[in-house]
């Protein structure tokens, strides 16, 4: 099943571009009954391995703008790690309510501007490059991904598409860069710290690699939009769930939560 799973997801980056991270964490936490912090490491991990495999196809295609994923990478790169201290300051037991609803909101917004862009027909014509306010707006973002392991593709693109004179291939292309960078760096400290579960990343990064490549091939005979907005309608049910378990966790005693979690 795991394989299946890292395949699925792996797919559907390949194809519409939606981050690996936002898609992982939620199933590993209400699916496989990991922790918070666990699903987030692992979900980094795992999105790393498969941008690795993807991102290459957009370099070779001259999709990436450099000046841009500097700008995206000087406010990204900080914020990634403040995000990475600010769960593990959360990362208590008595505090696992207050994990599920946070990341559970985030999940639900994410899934909304992917909505939102999804349902974008054109490149809105700017009309004049602000691309100045990036590395704040990218610093956000990327503490996010740090915290929750969403939003590089979810709000990476919506800022690029608002701030820049980009055309829509090359945002896309852009974006995917970026993501690989803040997930290499938070998969990274993640991983160091331990806060994964190896046999699950494996499987998953097995059947992930097939996907991606999959994805990618696929990606120009797919109509993407349908299936992005699709696949955030499901994110916002999954985003809803968690934040019900964060209700259900918090009413139980202390000694409690762990069982919960097990679930």
């Amino acid at each position: 099943m795991e394989y299946v799973i890292g395949f699925a997801i792996a797919l559907v980056v390949g194809l519409t571009g939606v981050g690996a991270g936002s898609i992982t964490a939620p199933v590993l936490m209400l699916f496989f009954g990991l922790s918070p912090v666990d699903s987030v490491g692992t979900a980094l991990v795992f999105a790393a391995v498969i941008k690795v495999a993807v991102v290459p196809i957009y370099l070779a295609r001259r999709q990436v703008n450099y000046r841009i994923l500097a700008l995206l990478c000087a406010g990204g790169i900080p914020g990634v790690i403040a995000g990475f201290y600010l769960l593990g300051l959360l990362d208590a037991r008595k505090q696992q309510s207050t994990l599920f609803l946070l990341l559970g909101l985030t999940i639900v917004i994410m899934a909304l501007m992917n909505v939102i862009k999804s349902l974008r027909e054109v490149h809105p014509k700017a009309g004049k490059d602000r691309s100045g306010w990036i590395p704040a707006i990218a610093a956000a973002i990327g503490t996010e991904v740090g915290f929750s392991s969403a939003g590089a593709g979810a709000l990476g693109s919506v800022v690029l598409l608002s701030l820049t004179m980009m055309p829509a291939a090359q945002v896309v292309g852009t974006d995917m860069a970026f993501g690989l960078v803040t997930s290499v760096i938070g998969g990274g400290f993640h991983f160091g710290a331990g806060h994964y579960q190896a046999g699950l990343l494996i499987k998953l990064i097995v059947g992930g690699l097939a996907g991606a490549l999959v994805g990618a091939s696929l990606s120009s005979i797919v109509p993407a939009r349908a299936l992005r907005v699709a696949l955030s309608a499901w994110l916002v049910i999954v985003g809803a769930q968690l934040c019900w378990r964060a209700f259900e966790s918090g009413r139980q005693p202390v000694g409690a939560h762990a069982t919960v979690l097990r679930r």
